[in-house]
């Protein structure tokens, strides 16, 4: 008869490992790391301070033990940052919007929480890192004693380099870290790096109340007044104010989407700006639109499409069919950039002491229509509101062209006057004192006149720079941006060392430039 087996003890599960402080590691196996193939280990130190040391350690193992048993636990011991990178790897959203989300995760998040294991990342942590980003976008804890310094280089400190003061993010800017918070760790979710979003016990920021500060009619009347100093910026603002257009879309439009003839303008496009790196992109919402404009505004815009017409006349060109509305190039190929519009808009507010920006004339195109009892969904419709929370686009998903030609009459009604008076023969005059022209912008004016009447032939070397200089008490560098802009306009030639040269024109060309100033000056 063969003796009974003892039954073997049932081998423990996890380790509790002493570390030579006397502390107590707990380590649990979790299967197999879901980024590495790794082994993965669901660990945790006890410390030797703590007054149940062995008991606590027998606690944690067991919730370890739970955690692996029902799958709750990480199944990788990624970091915040491993996992800010392949977010912004996989996701599938357009330059801008990606631009925006990497400025945000290298400022923010990867420096306050991006050494955090991804499993470690729980309600507390984000709580704690939402209170900083609210205390100071430096993250100084508010114990920052430091210069903020315009630069980095090498530098004399001057008035823009001043001491740290305090100053927590915005409230829709936490937001939208919160937004990428949310989108990547519902990805480590779906990876299966983790079990249950920790997002989810998080106080999420509360949504910004929307407070649109749009301009007063009298002092959309004195930003107009102001701007028709100079007739092309005059015509960018009118223009804005009566379309509501986005500064981007503004700069995208081109000629041949502006069809005076049955007083419609179409949107297609935007650009987009990154610190000096422009493109073009869809609009904002991904939708094309038509507006339609009154009729002062359709005449407006033929006097400057003229305007237009005659400037690349002088220089023997022409306008592309396809060419911006708004543009420095004597053909039009190139358009404005969205920055560039919106710092002249401010400058142009501070000389006014009018405390408003380019954006508020979006405000204000809607404001004055919806005053003049406009139904939402043709404002909508106007402005290319999109959804995700719009309710006017929600409720009112299509808007009416009838409708919108109203839309055009009221509005014209609530508009300021335009400071412009408009002749039989279509041509334009502004009622303002023509705007002072900065340093540079004389210097090329009056290097632009000797060549157009003649006085600087084609294949004639321009003024030195040191000559420019001694005559217009001017810095080399003003006078450099001078004939950069002749340069950039197609009247000269200019290469590194060498003198700018006025560039040729056919005789035909040019004698035509030559009549057109002589009959300008008889008249």
């Amino acid at each position: 008869m063969c003796p009974r087996k003892t039954p073997s003890k049932p081998q423990q599960r996890g380790e509790i490992l002493p570390l030579p402080s006397g502390s107590l590691k707990v380590r649990v196996y979790a299967g197999r790391d879901a980024l590495t193939g790794k082994k993965h280990f669901l660990t945790e130190t006890i410390p030797h301070t703590h007054p149940e040391l062995a008991k606590e350690a027998e606690r944690v193992r067991t919730r370890f033990l739970n955690q692996v048993d029902e799958q709750r636990g990480p199944r990788t011991s990624a970091t915040v940052d491993k996992l800010m990178d392949d977010y912004l790897e996989k996701i599938n959203v357009d330059k801008s919007t990606r631009l925006g989300y990497e400025s945000k995760i290298r400022n923010h998040i990867k420096p306050l929480i991006g050494h955090v294991k991804v499993a470690k990342l729980d309600a507390h942590t984000i709580d704690s890192f939402y209170a900083t980003l609210r205390a100071c976008s430096a993250h100084c804890g508010g114990k920052g004693k430091f210069i903020e310094h315009r630069t980095k280089r090498d530098h004399a400190c001057n008035e823009k380099c001043r001491p740290h003061s305090c100053e927590g993010l915005s409230v829709s800017t936490i937001r939208q870290i919160h937004s990428i918070l949310g989108g990547a760790l519902k990805r480590a979710v779906k990876w299966d790096w983790l079990r249950v979003n920790p997002l989810d016990q998080a106080e999420a920021p509360p949504t910004p109340t929307p407070n649109p500060h749009p301009p007063e009619p009298e002092e959309a009347a004195a930003v107009l007044n102001a701007a028709f100093r100079d007739f092309t910026w005059g015509v960018f603002v009118w223009l804005t104010m009566v379309t509501g257009a986005r500064r981007g879309e503004m700069c995208a439009l081109r000629w041949s989407l502006l069809d005076l003839d049955r007083a419609v303008l179409q949107i297609k496009t935007s650009i987009g700006q990154e610190g000096k790196e422009t493109w073009e992109k869809d609009t904002k919402t991904h939708q094309q639109r038509r507006i339609a404009l009154d009729q002062e505004t359709v005449a407006l815009l033929r006097a400057y499409r003229q305007r237009c017409e005659e400037s690349a006349k002088e220089f023997a060109q022409t306008i592309e069919r396809d060419g911006r509305i708004f543009s420095n190039s004597v053909d039009h190929s190139t358009y404005w950039k969205p920055d560039t519009v919106s710092q002249r808009y401010s400058r142009l507010c501070d000389k006014l002491d009018i405390d408003t920006d380019l954006h508020s004339l979006r405000h204000y195109s809607a404001t004055e229509l919806i005053s003049a009892g406009v139904d939402p969904r043709t404002v909508a419709g106007r402005l290319g509101h999109g959804g995700g929370g719009a309710t006017t686009l929600k409720v009112y998903s299509a808007w009416v062209s009838e409708a919108d030609q109203r839309a055009a009459g009221n509005l014209r009604g609530r508009m300021p006057t335009v400071p412009v008076t408009i002749d039989m023969d279509g041509s334009a005059t502004t009622t303002v004192e023509p705007e002072i022209r900065g340093p540079y912008q004389q210097i090329a004016a009056d290097l632009r006149g000797a060549i157009v009447c003649g006085a600087l032939k084609p294949g004639d070397n321009l003024p030195t720079v040191v000559e420019l200089c001694q005559r217009y008490n001017v810095a080399a560098g003003t006078a450099n941006r001078a004939v950069a802009e002749l340069k950039a306009a197609g009247l000269v030639t200019a290469s590194r060392g060498k003198r700018a040269v006025v560039a040729p024109l056919s005789e035909s060309s040019f004698a035509n430039v030559v009549s057109l100033k002589s009959k300008r000056a008889g008249k």
